[in-house]
């Protein structure tokens, strides 16, 4: 039977993240994918230029309406823009108890643009982060939820990790990718304690959307019954071969996307090679 995961984020018109690069994973992870839209956003490549949010009450009315007809195996929640949205979405997830739920803490974008209202921090981690099976944040994001200082260090990292778990989510996957030196190293915190995920840091300036993207590849698999250190290690590799196939797009001029279908598109082009 095929899994049903909902994605509740913003838009990205240039495709490469939010809930465009959400439907993608799903897909490529071999889910089917639903959206409910928080925030329409005007950006590309090189930033973000614009944003419009969808009203609070209008974002609940969506999630309502998936949840009255379609089974819900997972949700993934990206941006959530403000504290009245957030307030909406802890108020329209919450009677349903037992889904996973993956909530990547989006707050800032590739190019510096703030995705997320800094009055709606303390809202997040009182009513979402409580909801929460895992929340992804990377370096800064744990550091704003905690109101600490960003970790330079693994040792801060792990720390870090444990005390966003005190906060309520069953799990807590701090991501490395902003420490400095040719690793990224995420952490994973759980009651059974802290693993570590290695990987080395892939030169390319195609990392647009990888966040999200990572973070709707561990609510597919959790979706498909997988355990979660499993969930993060498959979804972690899975992201990895996308960021390395990502120069085989052409997609804008600045931080570009990273290749979500490299597994398919490479099976197909090997395919129509054997045929000629």
């Amino acid at each position: 039977m095929i899994r049903n995961v909902l994605s509740i984020a913003g838009s990205d018109p240039s495709g490469g993240a939010g809930i465009q690069a959400d439907l993608k994973a799903f897909c490529a992870r071999g889910v089917y994918g639903m959206a409910v839209l928080t925030a329409l956003t005007a950006q590309n490549t090189q930033g973000v230029s614009g944003v419009h949010l969808v009203p609070a009450a209008f974002v609940a009315d969506q999630i309502r309406a998936v949840f009255a007809d379609v089974r819900v195996d997972a949700i993934k929640i990206g941006m959530i823009a403000n504290a009245e949205i957030a307030d909406a979405v802890a108020d329209a997830i919450e009677p349903h108890k037992g889904i996973p739920i993956v909530l990547d803490p989006v707050m800032v974008a590739k190019g510096g643009a703030a995705l997320l209202d800094p009055s709606a921090v303390d809202v997040l981690t009182r009513r979402l982060l409580p909801l929460a099976t895992l929340i992804t944040p990377n370096l800064p994001e744990a550091a704003a939820l905690l109101h600490a200082a960003t970790a330079e260090t693994r040792a801060q990292m792990a720390h870090q990790a444990q005390s966003l778990r005190a906060l309520g989510p069953e799990a807590v996957l701090v991501k490395g990718g902003h420490l400095c030196g040719h690793e990224s190293p995420d952490v994973l915190a759980t009651t059974a304690g802290p693993s570590w995920f290695e990987a080395q840091r892939i030169p390319t300036a195609n990392t647009h959307g990888t966040g999200c993207t990572l973070s709707s590849a561990i609510a597919a698999e959790l979706a498909k019954g997988a355990a979660l250190p499993k969930a993060v290690a498959d979804a972690k590799a899975y992201l990895a071969g996308a960021v390395a196939q990502a120069n085989t797009l052409n997609v804008g001029s600045g931080h570009g996307p990273v290749q979500h279908f490299h597994e398919l598109w490479s099976m197909a082009l090997r395919e129509a090679e054997i045929r000629t």
